[in-house]
């Protein structure tokens, strides 16, 4: 077993947020800071380390390393909190509840990976969102444990396919931290003029 040959959940994420962000980073491994992921760095300070935390019922395992060999993805896990020997996967995100379908395909591969290594069934999980200072639960359907497989299929042949063309949305590309990068504007007008 080979981990480093595995995807990593994290881009997953970026997979789902935008093909070519994931390109740029997984593939080329550009990488570039801007307000929104020193922010969201800045809120994980307090999670980013390894640790148990007993809370009266409830046992928090910070940071988990998670892997399954059936899907060859890998990565780490804000928090899994085991309750009554149930265990429920939670991710920590700076925005807002319900913006993109990319955080619940993080948070069911991680499903996924915990299920095969521990053999329990996870229902479901919850992704912490600091702008809305709510949990969402995330139920892991048969539609959306699917939609993951699929998409982590899709992210692990792209590598050897051309870079994706830009997206066309423009909240996405305006908090994009490779729009400089990327230049989605840019290759929009190249493109009209082809």
């Amino acid at each position: 077993m080979d981990l480093e040959q595995y995807l990593p959940l994290s881009y997953l994420n970026a997979w789902e947020y935008c093909p070519r962000r994931f390109y740029l980073e997984y593939v080329l491994g550009e990488m570039a800071e801007n307000e929104h992921l020193v922010l969201g760095n800045h809120l994980h300070r307090n999670i980013n380390e390894e640790s148990v935390i007993h809370e009266g019922d409830k046992i928090v395992h910070q940071q988990q390393w998670v892997w399954s060999d059936r899907l060859h993805v890998s990565g780490v896990i804000d928090a899994v909190e085991e309750r009554s020997g149930h265990l429920v996967p939670l991710e920590y995100k700076k925005g807002k509840m319900g913006r993109h379908l990319s955080d619940h395909f993080q948070l069911c591969a991680a499903a996924l990976c915990l299920e095969e290594r521990t053999g329990k069934d996870i229902p479901h999980g919850e992704i912490f969102y600091h702008a809305n200072r709510r949990r969402q639960t995330v139920a892991f359907s048969p539609e959306l444990r699917q939609m993951t497989e699929r998409a982590i299929a899709s992210a692990q042949v792209a590598e050897s396919q051309p870079m994706p063309a830009p997206i066309d949305h423009k909240t996405k590309c305006q908090a994009c931290s490779l729009q400089d990068i990327c230049l989605p504007l840019e290759m929009k007008v190249l493109r009209s003029w082809c």
